[in-house]
């Protein structure tokens, strides 16, 4: 088992910042990709950005040069930094593990924290 906790969440003005922090504990033996999804009130939960153990990065369009992910393997932690944020990142965010593991397929997610930025 794989446990996410996230935090950094808040009410931040539209061009604020905000970094979001995703704690992660347990066997990640197997785990390939960690990433940041949001779910905004009345939509479907999308990707934002992902990263993997070789550091390869992948962002939502929406979010390209103003949202940077990264993973610090020694604080087993994933970060995401957010800039220049708009009203429509509004959403509860959610950290994301995925792999492979003796040929069975893991997911994990974590419980998610609200960003809200409002003026």
């Amino acid at each position: 088992q794989v446990q996410l906790v996230e935090s950094g969440g808040g009410l931040v003005q539209p061009g604020g910042s905000l970094r979001l922090s995703c704690a992660v504990s347990g066997n990640i033996f197997g785990i390939k990709t960690w990433g940041w999804y949001r779910q905004a009130l009345g939509k479907q939960r999308e990707l934002v950005a992902s990263i993997t153990n070789d550091g390869n990065t992948n962002y939502a369009g929406s979010v390209k040069g103003r949202f940077t992910i990264s993973r610090d393997s020694a604080k087993n932690t994933v970060y995401l930094q957010m800039n220049n944020l708009r009203v429509r990142a509004t959403a509860v965010y959610y950290c994301n593990a995925e792999g492979l593991r003796l040929a069975v397929r893991l997911g994990y997610w974590g419980q998610g924290t609200q960003v809200t930025v409002s003026p």
